[in-house]
């Protein structure tokens, strides 16, 4: 590449497409803890029981399941906005209806009402979810997707601050309900952006039919020439890329504390120290996408998170060190960053315009089994196998996805000069 070149590879990170990517991320994450941290403290402080406030995490159920109602998404256009902007102008909407709404309710005195509310909330909130995802899809060159999952990481994570941390201080000054109602009008802001954001490019064949809008995105990824022979590898590979990874994270805390750890070493390096380390592997991942391209970037990644959790096996021989303890969360969030940023990438990859919001769906609710359903053993792996081999173990599970993609090299396109790819995906 030609310091021309190069330059103005780097100048992308000045672009407003990215920022407003950013913008919308904060949208998605500012919702989602109002119906978990805030929303447990409520109705804690309002005397409601710790079982009911157990079983009132179900209402998170459509961040899960919204891959079944994503093909609407790509069918209709509700009004004259276009297939993207209409669709977050309804779903913000109501969810700052949804979120005031909730705010309205008493838990002492009606617990039901803040269920549907809360649910309301949640639903809104996952199907502004799919609509983001779409969005960045088809506004940003494939060299950019990486960049895309890191500005939006960034704003959904600055979104859950603002709502948890901002929401529990203020909850102090102006009660629970004071707090929903400013979400309910900083939610209402976000209009504005999507006010002011560019409808992506139509993409020729959208789906025009109930019935082409559900099966065409499962038929056209499966009939797809360059995925027909190894659809279910790749489906595979969504699956296990970040699965070592995420059987080793679900165990740390136990780990650490098992070790001779105390709950504040833990909570101030794990915690505290650990974040900076995971936003600059998201920012690393997405510029290596840009520089290297997305291939070379998932090998990285790939190896990078293996090597990181075979890092906790060398912490359980060393014991209680805090500064192993430092390296080791540091390198493991750092690498978990750059997986993450290309996994989200590859997912893009994978999509079809026409389809964008139903495949991309349903390839997030895949990449988010391992986290929520295959971990459950890994308490018991850990107790049969010690925590040097469960690390171990957890390590080498890297290597089948490596292997696999192997398999999937001939499907990348062939590295162009950034600029130029960049130019022809956002023209």
């Amino acid at each position: 590449m030609s310091s021309d070149e190069g330059s103005r590879s780097w100048r992308v990170l000045l672009a407003p497409r990215l920022w407003l990517a950013g913008a919308m991320g904060f949208a998605s994450g500012l919702p989602l803890l109002l119906t978990i941290t805030v929303l447990q403290a409520w109705l804690t402080t309002g005397g409601v029981d710790l079982t009911t406030i157990g079983f009132i995490g179900l209402v998170g159920l459509p961040y899960t399941l919204k891959f079944i109602w994503a093909p609407l998404l790509d069918r209709f256009k509700p009004f004259g906005l276009g297939r993207r902007r209409s669709w977050l102008f309804i779903f913000q909407g109501c969810l700052a209806a949804s979120i005031a709404l909730l705010g309205l309710q008493d838990p002492s005195s009606s617990v039901w009402a803040i269920v549907i509310a809360s649910f309301l909330v949640t639903f809104f909130s996952a199907s502004q979810d799919v609509v983001i995802d779409a969005y960045r899809r088809e506004t940003l060159a494939d060299a950019e997707q990486g960049l895309g999952a890191t500005f939006v990481t960034y704003g959904y994570r600055i979104g859950m601050l603002v709502a948890s941390a901002g929401g529990l201080i203020l909850a102090d000054t102006i009660g629970f309900q004071g707090v929903y109602l400013i979400m309910a009008a900083v939610m209402a802001s976000m209009l504005i952006v999507t006010a002011v954001a560019p409808e992506p490019e139509p993409a020729s064949g959208e789906p025009t039919t109930l019935k082409a809008a559900f099966l065409g995105p499962l038929l056209e990824f499966f009939q797809r020439h360059e995925v027909s022979s190894g659809a279910w590898l790749v489906l595979t590979f969504v699956l296990i890329f970040k699965l070592g990874d995420n059987i080793a994270s679900h165990m740390t805390i136990p780990f650490y504390l098992q070790t001779g750890f105390s709950n504040t070493e833990v909570g101030t390096v794990a915690k505290a120290f650990g974040l900076a380390p995971l936003l600059f592997g998201l920012f690393l991942g997405g510029v290596l996408n840009l520089k290297l391209g997305l291939y070379r970037t998932l090998i990285v990644a790939g190896v990078l998170q293996g090597v990181s959790t075979a890092g906790f096996a060398v912490l359980a021989l060393v014991g209680d060190d805090l500064w192993w303890l430092a390296a080791v969360i540091g390198f493991e969030n750092l690498s978990g960053g750059m997986g993450t940023a290309a996994l989200l990438a590859f997912m893009a990859h994978l999509t079809d315009r026409r389809f964008t919001a139903a495949q991309f769906a349903m390839l997030s609710a895949l990449a988010s089994v391992p986290r929520a359903l295959l971990t459950a053993p890994s308490g018991w792996l850990a107790t049969q196998m010690g925590w040097i081999n469960f690390f171990v173990f957890a390590a080498l599970i890297a290597i089948p996805g490596l292997l696999l993609l192997l398999s999937f090299q001939s499907w990348f396109p062939e590295h162009r000069p950034v600029a130029s790819v960049i130019e022809s995906g956002s023209s």
